[in-house]
């Protein structure tokens, strides 16, 4: 019964649409188009009791309907059969789709493992890179110590060669000069003895009294003669000729100044660009690179000239008691500072180095860092500086201040500077100065605008 209203309901909506298409057709035909059509199938179907149960439609309505039938049941079958295969396809390109996926996947995590393994690998030759050059830095820093210890034994050997060379040339002349006395010496003597036989003769009438006096005589007066010139021709010249012999520091001077001068060439040349390289790693302000290596300098000259006069006072103290002889005491004090150069404590010098930057507020550095790593810079800046003073004249540099004027006798302008500007903005690297005339020129930097810094801001600034 349900199938039975379901065809009822069915054919019910089909009668409706058939209707449908009717009216249109007939108003789409004019007054007169569909009348024959319908009068001539229509109404007769209608007229055999239409809605009878045993009605039945025309040849030609039940042929097209069952050729429908087929044209749909075939259309169906092709879009069946059409959906399987696209679904058929759809999953073979799915399967194959999957796999690449997989296959790049795996890719992947091979490169990505072939990435860290070369990550990893670059990571460890970049640390031993670094360590080597560290090494190798600290072999090229101890064959530059070696270096100039060979050179300072050189010019110890030259001057010991000089000293010597000296020495034989004094024992020369007191050679000569003793020859000289016992010449003199002799020809007094027998110039007395001919004095005293003249008198004998002149007093003495016989032979046997001109015989007797004149040995007694000679005897007598012989030795008194002989002795008393020679010590004191001998002992009276040769303190006034070693008054004028030159001491130690004096025949070394030249040399250790021209050696000194090289060495501070050598430390901003070579020594200022090593500590720029190391500074930079941790301090991103090149500027501020510059003044830490400035503000080092010139600390390590004040501490190095205030250890200077500290051990010259005591070696005054010390050799003032026990001081005899024609050279003066400051000449004495001078020539035992240069011949003890090696008993300055440098290492005190660099604590109060960094002490001195510590405090300085014109400076800073990073807090996981500390101005210790300036120590073998600081070290030998404060070893030249100590040497200089023992020059005669002694060597310094000047006075520097941000702000002040730019002279052109003590600096030249570093490359990055404002080449118009008056003012100093910083200093890179000091002058060096002897009896107030520039030596070697210095380094800084001129900047528009710069201010001259007051000097209550560095509470622990000096003249240096």
């Amino acid at each position: 019964m349900g199938k039975l209203c379901e065809l009822i309901e069915l054919s019910s909506k089909v009668q409706g649409q058939l209707f449908t298409a009717l009216n249109l057709t007939a108003t789409q035909g004019g007054t007169y188009g569909g009348i024959e059509t319908l009068k001539g199938r229509l109404l007769p179907w209608l007229g055999n009791t239409f809605l009878a149960s045993g009605a039945n439609v025309s040849q030609d309505t039940s042929l097209s309907l069952m050729k429908e039938s087929i044209d749909k049941d075939r259309e169906m079958s092709e879009l069946k059969s059409k959906h399987d295969e696209d679904v058929l396809r759809l999953e073979v390109e799915l399967n194959a789709t999957m796999g690449e996926l997989k296959d790049t996947h795996t890719q992947l995590n091979d490169s990505q493992a072939e990435l860290t393994k070369t990550k990893t690998e670059t990571g460890g030759d970049m640390l031993a890179s670094e360590e080597e050059i560290c090494i190798l830095r600290a072999d090229l820093r101890i064959a530059r110590d070696d270096a100039a210890r060979y050179r300072r034994q050189l010019n110890v050997i030259g001057d010991f060669e000089r000293e010597i060379d000296r020495l034989r040339s004094e024992v020369n002349i007191l050679r000569s000069e003793k020859e000289i006395e016992q010449d003199w010496s002799a020809f007094g003597h027998l110039s007395i003895v001919r004095s005293n036989l003249i008198r004998v003769r002149s007093r003495s009438p016989s032979p046997i009294r001109r015989r007797s006096p004149s040995p007694i005589r000679l005897r007598s007066l012989s030795p008194i003669r002989l002795r008393s010139p020679s010590p004191i021709r001998l002992r009276s010249p040769s303190p006034l000729r070693r008054s004028f012999s030159p001491t130690r520091a004096d025949l070394t001077n030249s040399i250790r100044h021209s050696r000194l001068v090289a060495r501070f060439n050598d430390l901003y040349a070579v020594d200022r660009l090593d500590m720029q390289d190391r500074l930079r790693r941790y301090v991103d302000d090149d500027e501020m690179v510059k003044r830490i290596i400035f503000i080092s300098v010139c600390e390590s000259f004040h501490v190095a000239k205030m250890a200077y006069r500290s051990f010259r006072l005591r070696a005054r103290k010390f050799l003032s008691p026990i001081h005899r002889g024609p050279i003066s005491l400051e000449d004495t004090v001078s020539d035992y500072i240069v011949r003890n150069l090696d008993l300055y404590d440098v290492e005190k010098s660099v604590d109060d180095v960094i002490r001195s930057m510590n405090v300085n507020p014109k400076i800073s550095f990073p807090p996981e860092c500390e101005f210790a790593l300036l120590s073998p810079f600081i070290r030998e800046v404060c070893r030249v500086a100590y040497e200089m003073q023992a020059l005669e004249p002694s060597l310094d540099i000047p006075l520097a201040t941000d702000g002040e004027l730019m002279s052109e006798v003590k600096y030249r302008r570093s490359y990055d500077s404002e080449f118009t500007a008056p003012l100093v903005a910083f200093h890179v690297w000091p002058a060096l100065m002897e009896d107030n005339s520039v030596l070697i020129k210095g380094e800084c930097t001129t900047r528009r605008g710069a201010r001259s810094r007051s000097r209550s801001l560095s509470p622990r600034r000096r003249l240096y």
